[in-house]
């Protein structure tokens, strides 16, 4: 058996695929517009298709429009003559994928799609070929060799169907407009969804919870409020409840260090800082976790109403770093 270099061997096969994917930008053309504007222009359903390794293509890229704002489903072409083209309708566009363009299966399914009128978009790689021929909107996706050193594994050429099938999806979210908020929408679950749907109000802490001195308290006051709390602060109301400052337990350290315990006979008003950072309760958690670390904080007071004087909540970095959002 001879010797050979896993790293050469391994950098070849990633040079193959960069230039297969590099050379389909020359592929980019008329028909893709006009793909692209014909699934825009759909009422139904993207309906993607394909089999062997292009069908395993066609289920991520039919995943990547569904996630990213164009409906879509995949169907398994074998099964589709076998009862599963009552799931397509005449509302519907296809998406067939077949790299040598004379899949059987596929060939098969195009009678029935005629019928109902919806028109074929084929990422094909044989321009010449069945499919490529009977499709309404031809997008190729030939490449010149596969990284396989036998030139017949689905290598290469399922890299650049794949990369042709991002960029419909991605000329399509930018068409729709699809944004963050689109895209959390249909990603409430795991981390993803949290980072772009948990708000402030959804885990801050409320009424009894919130630490509160009025101005003309003590600072010992102060300091039994905010160990009790444990949110290492607390706010100061005047005597109409409205929020004026905050005194953290930072700030009697230092006061102590400065003027030793004399500093808890003083009234709250002449230790508290009068423009604490805050936050509004819709602010995402993550965004308010970013402004914390920016300033080097633990806690936020939170406002429902910037027009309100008095917080309706408070967080704690520890109550954001819990929903495992970092």
């Amino acid at each position: 058996m001879k010797s050979l270099d896993i790293k050469t061997i391994a950098k070849k096969v990633i040079q193959i695929e960069a230039e297969a994917v590099s050379q389909i930008r020359k592929h980019i053309n008329e028909d893709f517009e006009a793909a692209v504007n014909a699934i825009l222009n759909c009422d139904g359903r993207l309906i993607v298709s394909g089999m062997g390794k292009s069908g395993l293509i066609s289920q991520k890229i039919a995943s990547t429009m569904a996630s990213t704002g164009t409906p879509a489903q995949f169907v398994h072409p074998g099964e589709a003559i076998h009862g599963d083209l009552g799931m397509i309708t005449d509302k519907d566009i296809a998406l067939i994928i077949s790299n040598s363009g004379e899949t059987n299966e596929l060939i098969h399914i195009l009678p029935a799609l005629k019928d109902k009128n919806i028109k074929v978009i084929g990422l094909i790689g044989k321009k010449g070929s069945t499919l490529a021929l009977q499709s309404d909107y031809f997008l190729d996706t030939s490449v010149k060799k596969e990284a396989c050193t036998l030139d017949l594994a689905p290598t290469a050429s399922t890299t650049a169907t794949l990369a042709m099938g991002d960029a419909v999806a991605i000329s399509l979210l930018e068409l729709r407009g699809f944004n963050k908020s689109d895209f959390a929408k249909l990603h409430p679950g795991g981390i993803l969804g949290k980072r772009l749907l948990l708000t402030v109000n959804q885990i801050m802490h409320k009424r009894d919870r919130i630490p509160f001195v009025h101005s003309s308290m003590k600072v010992k006051d102060a300091l039994l409020t905010i160990s009790e709390k444990g949110f290492g602060m607390t706010t100061v109301l005047n005597a109409n409840d409205e929020m004026v400052g905050i005194i953290t337990d930072g700030d009697i350290r230092r006061a102590l260090e400065k003027n030793g315990n004399k500093i808890f006979d003083q009234t709250a008003d002449n230790l508290m800082s009068k423009d604490p950072k805050w936050i509004s309760s819709d602010t995402l958690a993550i965004s308010a976790l970013e402004l914390m670390q920016e300033h080097s904080i633990t806690s936020l007071f939170v406002f429902s109403d910037i027009h309100q004087k008095k917080p309706d909540g408070v967080i704690h970095i520890h109550d954001i770093l819990k929903t495992g959002i970092q």
